[in-house]
């Protein structure tokens, strides 16, 4: 019986009402289980990506079956697509994992495998929670990124390396631009906090090293990138 459930599904040969909408519905409960596994192991999740994540795997899974085994089809489909820009930010590495997944799993329910989609959606789920529960890849000192204003008449190559000894902290200089018509320097650190540095002394040391201009500390370290 069980092995019925994935030899026979992949069977199906010819589109029809009842298989698009078994289709169909397979695929949007997979998207809805991988949705809530991102929602559950991210901290920080988009709402827009949780709702891509829902419908992804039902549109592949249409595709899928729209082509079939017709080869022109698929070629056409194939023009059409690459004429498409995703006009988005750039995501987490971990977030591409997770269209790839919900790629597959569309996929699977487009070729009429059901039972090994829901399968290794549920395989890969909870892989995901595993995962989380071990901190796997996790950083205990999370990178955060220090943008600091200077004037001009101070040497930003070494302004703040006494501070940072001072704290304990591993910092790299990340980038330096100039503002104000070249009267200020901006300069960007990616900076390691350890769990007992008080920020506020930290920030503080380093606003009157550099006479109360502009100072900003974020956890992400894309903010590199702006």
């Amino acid at each position: 019986m069980i092995e019925s459930i994935f030899t026979s599904s992949t069977a199906v040969t010819e589109l029809n009402v009842a298989h698009a909408l078994l289709t169909f519905a397979v695929a949007i409960l997979l998207g809805g289980l991988i949705s809530w596994t991102y929602i559950k192991t991210q901290p920080a999740y988009s709402p827009s990506f949780t709702l891509t994540m829902m419908i992804l795997p039902t549109i592949v899974a249409i595709i899928i079956l729209l082509i079939g085994s017709n080869i022109a089809r698929a070629f056409s489909l194939a023009g059409a697509f690459s004429i498409i820009r995703f006009r988005s930010a750039p995501g987490d590495s971990k977030d591409i994992s997770y269209v790839l997944f919900s790629m597959a799993a569309g996929l699977a329910c487009g070729v009429g495998a059901y039972g090994y989609a829901v399968l290794f959606t549920v395989l890969l789920c909870l892989l995901m929670f595993i995962l989380k529960a071990f901190k796997f890849g996790t950083n205990k000192e999370p990178v955060k990124t220090l943008k600091v204003t200077i004037p001009e008449n101070l040497g930003y190559e070494e302004a703040f390396d006494e501070i940072f000894k001072k704290f304990n902290i591993d910092y790299e200089l990340k980038k330096v631009r100039t503002t104000e018509l070249g009267s200020l320097y901006e300069i960007v650190y990616a900076v390691k906090l350890g769990p007992n540095t008080n920020q506020k002394e930290l920030l503080d040391a380093v606003r009157t090293r550099n006479g109360n201009l502009d100072i900003t500390l974020t956890m992400n370290p894309a903010a590199l990138e702006n």
